[in-house]
C-alpha cells in the first residue's frame, strides 16, 4: 500500500551551513513526484533530511504520522532511498547487494522479495553470482533500485538515477521507475533531465536556492515556457500552460481538495 509524505518547513543543511529553508512539498500517496532544478539547489540535500541521514527541522509527515528522523527507523516505516551514485558493495555479488536491503524482514520473506526482484529485474537474476562492481553504470543503477525494493517501499525516492548513463538506459530506466510506480509504490524523483523526469510525473515541483519556487501538474510544466526557458533551453510556441505560482488559489484549491 502506497503512503504520502507531507514537508512542511524543511531546513538542513552541513556544519552549520543552511542549504534547505523552508521547503514545504508533497508526495501524494501513489503518485509519481518529480523535483528538478539546478545545481546546488538543495535536492539531493532533500532526499538525505528526509532519509535522517543529516540533520533536519521541520514538520514531515510520512501517512499522517511524524517520521522519525533515525535512518533505520525511516526505512522500517516504508520510505527506501536510492541515493546519488548508487553506493553498492562493489565486491559483493548482485544476490549479496539485493539481500542487504532485505535485512530488516524475516528470512522467509526475504526470499520471496530476493524472486521477486528478480522477476522485476530478469538481468540481475541472469547475474546474481556477478561481482557490483563489474557491472555497467546502468546495470548497478537497476540493483540499486532493485535493493531498495526489497525492503518493501510504501514510497521510493530516486536521486539522480540518470546520472552518467547513456540515453538509451536512461529510458529503461525510467521505463523500470514507471513500472515501479504502476505496481502500487508512491515515487518521489529527483533528475537532472528535466524534460524526462516532467515526461513521467504526475506532479513536480521547481527548487531554487533552497526553496521552492514553482509547483503543479508535471504536464503543465513540461509545456511551459517559463520552464522550457530555465531549464529546456528554449521556449516552444505552442506553450501556453503555465505551471501555478505559489501564491496562485488554483494551487491553494488543490492543496484542501
Amino acid at each position: 500500500m502506497s503512503a504520502g509524505l507531507a514537508v512542511r518547513g524543511r531546513v538542513a543543511g552541513y556544519s552549520g551551513m543552511r542549504v534547505l529553508n523552508g521547503i514545504d512539498l508533497e508526495a501524494s500517496a501513489g503518485r509519481l513526484t518529480s523535483i528538478v532544478g539546478p545545481n546546488g539547489a538543495g535536492k539531493t540535500t532533500l532526499l538525505k533530511a528526509l532519509s535522517g541521514l543529516i540533520p533536519r527541522e521541520g514538520e514531515l509527515l510520512f501517512d499522517g504520522v511524524p517520521l522519525p528522523a533515525r535512518p533505520a527507523a525511516v526505512v522500517a516505516r516504508g520510505l527506501a532511498h536510492v541515493p546519488e551514485g548508487r553506493q553498492l558493495f562493489a565486491q559483493m555479488s548482485v544476490h549479496e547487494n539485493l539481500e542487504l536491503g532485505a535485512w530488516l524482514l524475516p528470512r522467509g520473506e526475504r526470499a520471496a522479495r530476493l524472486e521477486r526482484a528478480f522477476a522485476f529485474f530478469p538481468k540481475l537474476a541472469e547475474r546474481r553470482r556477478q561481482l557490483a562492481g563489474t557491472m555497467s553504470g546502468g546495470e548497478q543503477q537497476m540493483l540499486a533500485v532493485g535493493r531498495a525494493l526489497m525492503g518493501k517501499p510504501r514510497l521510493l525516492m530516486l536521486d539522480e538515477p540518470s546520472l552518467g548513463l547513456a540515453p538509451r538506459m536512461i529510458d529503461d530506466l525510467l521505463a523500470i521507475v514507471r513500472r515501479v510506480h504502476a505496481d502500487g509504490v508512491t515515487v518521489l524523483l529527483v533528475e537532472q533531465n528535466v524534460a524526462k523526469a516532467l515526461a513521467i510525473a504526475d506532479d513536480a515541483y521547481v527548487i531554487e536556492r533552497g526553496r521552492v519556487v514553482l509547483r503543479g501538474s508535471a504536464a503543465a510544466m513540461l509545456e511551459s515556457d517559463q520552464v522550457r526557458s530555465a531549464y529546456l533551453g528554449g521556449a516552444s510556441d505552442g506553450a501556453k500552460s503555465i505551471p501555478q505560482p505559489l501564491d496562485s488559489p488554483m494551487v491553494q484549491k488543490r492543496e484542501t481538495q
